[in-house]
């Protein structure tokens, strides 16, 4: 990649003040607008009006008035303003905020009297971009942002508190410097190649390599594995013969009463969705129409569909009625599955007759649990199961590791093969311009996580799953 294509951070964002609605739309109490820029204040006392009177407005002290027409004077809304002069605010430019009524109407009369004002209507995710581009953040604390806005249990907005505290970047920026002091010491051997003094100490370097830059590496890279799980989640779906208990079990699941249940086969003739939280992993669970051979039209299409979700999920709750020995249907539902991650749910342990041993010779080497969807008993044997066979058992706590995301993953790959190529170098007593070339290949990938050398198309990416407002 050359340097024409590569985006330098720290540099001065565009000159353009932005403006835009910071809060969901819809009615609510409160509405706030937020404008970063130049003209921030010049636009606020233009229409502002504050209760008390004050020639000028102190930076970071909240202000009660009213937002007025320019022009004629007339009071568009109530409302409290603040403005924050640079650099102390979250985009490092002067910055203000407008605090009134959650009106639709109110909301963009008041947006556009500012942009009739100079403002420009802020881009998906500007505001970050520009913290980002002022030096404020890093791109790992910019992407944490986002991240905390779509987080979907508390284990997940813990991965992304520690990376907004910037947690990886600390780490990132650590085995960075042990980098740039192994290649302080090849660039000497670089400059000197005559000297009788041995600048290069294979086994002296191997080790800091090992210890400072290839371990930490793994770790990061092993982390991101664990931490998709509770940041992403993952698509669970119910698989089984009508009547086995299928809607019963998603209602224990969700302890309520999501689904029709009843004692006649086919109830279920679509799929149903529910999002839960799982020992802290966003779990999408999907009850599905129970499959059989002689379903009328309206369920067949309920079939199809449950098939299609059976190719998109990640694991199956695979339920039988454990009170009868296993049916052909139930074999055939099995081979269906292929090599999905797969827990039977051996329903029904409150009847007599429930067995665990009737299923051993029929599903060898999967892993069982007794339950009654209708009792609950045996729901939370099932959720652990289900938690160990996504984790592998992990104990991992997410709430307080440094978790990268697909991208950042993908660049800590990048710079171990790197770093490995560099451990392989030394063991071949390889010339120092060689190793230099590795040693920096590992900077550069490290680089473009926290942002020092990001691609404009990857800065784009990254903002553009911002809304409009953050």
């Amino acid at each position: 990649m050359s340097d024409a294509n590569l985006h330098i951070c720290v540099q001065p964002a565009a000159e353009a003040t932005i403006a835009a609605i910071a809060t969901p739309p819809g009615p609510g109490g409160i509405g706030i607008i937020r404008i970063s820029g130049s003209r921030a204040l010049p636009i606020l006392t233009a229409l502002f009006t504050p209760k008390c009177n004050t020639r000028q407005l102190r930076s970071h002290r909240l202000y009660y008035g009213w937002i007025k027409n320019p022009l004629s004077g007339q009071p568009i809304d109530e409302v409290m303003a603040v403005f924050m002069r640079a650099p102390k605010t979250y985009t490092r430019e002067d910055i203000v905020e407008i605090q009134c009524h959650g009106s639709y109407l109110v909301l963009q009369d008041i947006l556009g009297q500012i942009i009739t004002l100079g403002a420009t209507l802020a881009e998906p995710g500007e505001f970050t971009k520009r913290a980002f581009l002022n030096g404020r953040i890093d791109l790992t604390q910019a992407e944490a942002v986002i991240e905390l806005l779509q987080a979907k249990t508390r284990e997940g907005l813990g991965l992304a508190m520690s990376q907004l505290q910037g947690h990886l970047g600390l780490i990132v920026n650590s085995i960075r410097a042990a980098l740039m002091s192994l290649r302080a010491v090849i660039e000497v051997a670089i400059d000197f190649p005559d000297d009788d003094v041995e600048i290069i100490n294979a086994e002296e370097m191997g080790a800091k390599l090992e210890r400072d830059i290839i371990s930490p590496l793994r770790g990061l890279i092993k982390s991101a594995g664990q931490g998709k799980i509770f940041r992403d989640g993952i698509s669970v779906i119910i698989l089984g013969r009508p009547n086995v208990g299928k809607s019963s079990l998603l209602n224990a699941l969700l302890r309520e009463e999501r689904a029709i249940v009843t004692p006649i086969p086919g109830t279920t003739r679509d799929t149903i969705e529910e999002l839960l939280d799982m020992k802290g992993m966003p779990v999408r669970i999907i009850d599905t129409a129970g499959i059989r051979d002689d379903a009328e039209e309206v369920e067949e299409i309920g079939i199809l569909r449950a098939r299609k979700k059976l190719a998109e999920a990640d694991l199956v709750l695979l339920m039988v009625d454990g009170t009868q020995p296993p049916a052909p249907a139930d074999t055939i539902l099995y081979e269906s599955v292929g090599d999905k991650k797969i827990l039977l749910v051996v329903n029904k342990s409150d009847l007599d007759g429930h067995s665990l041993s009737l299923f051993e010779a029929a599903f060898p080497g999967v892993p069982k649990v007794a339950v009654s969807a209708k009792t609950h008993e045996g729901i939370a044997d099932l959720e652990n199961g289900l938690f160990a066979l996504v984790t592998g058992g992990s104990s991992w706590d997410p709430g307080y590791s440094c978790v990268p995301n697909v991208r950042q993953k993908a660049s800590l790959e990048k710079a171990l093969t790197a770093a490995r190529g560099v451990e392989q170098g030394l063991r071949a007593d390889l010339p120092p311009d060689l190793l230099a070339i590795e040693l920096q290949s590992a900077l550069d990938h490290l680089a473009d996580i926290t942002g020092e050398t990001t691609t404009e198309d990857i800065l784009d990416l990254i903002f553009d799953q911002f809304c409009i407002g953050k």
